[in-house]
């Protein structure tokens, strides 16, 4: 399932404007859905319904069909919030990650945090997350996109901090950006900033961002950039093989 957050302005170095998504048709209704007024209640019902879903979820997960797995929740989690988002991955600790995300909309946050306070606690087989968290080490990922496989290590970002509040000011590079269109190129210039901070801290600490299709000067790695804005956020280190990237 695709993850977007709250849009920002993208614009090329070149000089052109990122494309706005188009409006949708105001003559097409749009289905109601129902919002439940108590958002504590709507997730002890979606964690009753989880532990009964739980054997099919492991019997379809061990079939390897993700996407039978994702149906059987469509439902459940709609039910605490028709404007979450969720996903079943691969766990840090855990074999797999619950990841339902509200993409830092603050309408969403009572549903999430409420959500997340009625988990149950993380187990071998499964951890929880109330937003897209970020991976171990971003500079090892590969994403097969539109033909192309971009290495995520190759990306190169400039960053720009404002210091009156924290935020970050970002240019985004990759190699490949000179081979493909305006589209997959706004898509590789915002996924690898939610891959290396994790949503939450992106929607916090990004400001403006940019795609540069030529190669910038005075550039860091992810996993620089990441200590850069953990450091900004005032987040101890984590450890790991990000931690040294910056040494």
């Amino acid at each position: 399932m695709g993850w977007f957050r709250r849009k920002r302005r993208v614009e090329a170095t070149d000089g052109s404007d990122g494309a706005r998504a188009e409006a949708p048709d105001p003559r097409t209704p749009w289905p109601e859905q129902h919002v439940p007024d108590d958002p504590h209640a709507a997730a002890a019902e979606f964690w009753r319904t989880w532990a009964e879903l739980l054997p099919h979820l492991s019997a379809a997960l061990g079939e390897g069909d993700t996407e039978r797995a994702e149906n059987l929740l469509v439902e459940p989690v709609a039910a605490v919030h028709p404007g979450l988002q969720f996903s079943v991955d691969r766990g840090g600790t855990a074999i797999y990650a619950l990841v339902v995300s509200g993409r830092e909309d603050p309408e969403l946050r009572p549903y999430t945090d409420a959500w997340k306070a009625a988990a149950p606690p993380d187990d071998a087989i499964w951890e929880y997350h109330d937003s897209v968290p970020p991976v171990p080490d971003p500079a090892g990922v590969a994403v097969n996109f539109a033909g192309r496989r971009f290495e995520l290590g190759e990306v190169r970002i400039v960053a720009q901090v404002d210091d009156s509040d924290g935020v970050v000011d970002v240019a985004v590079h990759h190699p490949l950006f000179d081979e493909v269109d305006d589209t997959v190129r706004r898509t590789m210039t915002f996924l690898p900033l939610d891959v290396t901070l994790g949503e939450r801290l992106a929607a916090e600490r990004l400001g403006r961002v940019e795609t540069a299709v030529a190669p910038p000067s005075n550039t860091l790695t992810l996993v620089e950039f990441r200590d850069l804005v953990r450091r900004l956020a005032g987040e101890a280190d984590p450890g790991g093989p990000e931690s040294d990237a910056s040494s």
